[in-house]
């Protein structure tokens, strides 16, 4: 068991993350671009460090939790970056969202270095981190990963591994298709209910015990009909995460119909200025073409 983590990226997500960490026993090392975090850490039980370079200088695993490929680039490569702190037998484990092809390209450089690189994207959002439930995919070596389960089990329920490097990458594209199908779907069907004047609560309770049962009916539709759509996960990132799934489809020449429509109408929630909603907030670009909210009283 590794006993000292370096947590790069505390955000809404990684913070939690790093908290369960610290409760697991791990003596955990964090950075962030922004101090606040970084103090909140170390009040619960943690250390900070000035950068990614001086987290990597001090741990056995590096962790990373950001927004998208290039600001993993950066972290990685700068001159202050996680290989210029690279030891031989260190393993650094992506837990963000981003390009299979990046993460190729990246394990490379980190093997090159002495290293080794796991992809571990997660599902589950801000519940998820805070509750230590999260889905985690991951892709690398698989002796890599045996070696990190249990570090992983700490901050997630299921823990899965997926195939070789990348692999994490591809299937956090697949369950990004399927959220973003949920969210609008529901988004759909209660616009639908206001339209036709049904009870929303009613419809909610209705179909979530059948076979429309899902994660979005169940987490989400409540708050939804109330106009709360305070963010569990960006629709920014739900964004992001359908323009690497769609560009994957591109590559591979995969249909995606239903993921383009989505795709469409998260942009939709940029160019709106409403990005840094909840992902279900999409309920919003439908009520802007219905021309009338879905709400209860």
């Amino acid at each position: 068991m590794a006993e000292t983590i370096g947590f790069v990226g505390l955000g809404i997500m990684g913070l939690p993350m790093s908290k369960n960490l610290v409760d697991a026993g791990y003596d955990v090392v964090g950075h962030n671009r922004s101090q606040e975090p970084v103090d909140e850490l170390v009040d619960y039980g943690g250390e900070g460090a000035d950068s990614p370079q001086a987290v990597a200088e001090q741990v056995d695993v590096v962790i990373t939790c950001l927004p998208d490929s290039p600001v993993v680039e950066s972290i990685v490569r700068d001159d202050d970056g996680i290989l210029a702190g690279l030891s031989e037998g260190m393993t650094v484990i992506d837990m963000s969202t981003i390009s299979p092809t990046v993460i190729e390209e990246l394990a490379a450089e980190i093997e090159d270095a002495g290293a080794e690189m796991l992809d571990a994207p997660i599902s589950g959002g801000e519940e998820g981190a805070i509750d230590g439930t999260l889905s985690i995919m991951v892709g690398g070596n698989e002796d890599v990963f045996d070696a990190n389960e249990e570090l992983l089990a700490a901050m997630g329920e299921t823990v899965t591994h997926c195939g070789p490097s990348g692999a994490g990458q591809t299937t956090k594209a697949c369950n990004q298709i399927v959220v973003a199908a949920q969210m609008v779907g529901v988004s759909e069907a209660l616009v639908f209910a206001q339209k036709a004047g049904a009870d929303l609560d009613a419809v909610v309770e209705a179909i979530s015990g059948g076979a429309a049962g899902c994660w979005t009916l169940d987490n989400r539709a409540p708050s939804m009909i109330q106009g709360d759509f305070d963010p569990g996960f960006f629709a920014s990132y739900q964004y992001k995460d359908l323009r690497i799934a769609t560009d994957a489809g591109e590559a591979f020449g995969a249909p995606m119909p239903q993921t383009g429509i989505a795709h469409e109408l998260y942009k939709s929630m940029e160019t709106t200025g409403r990005g840094d909603d909840d992902n279900s907030g999409v309920m919003q670009i439908i009520e802007d073409l219905a021309g009338e909210e879905a709400r209860v009283d």
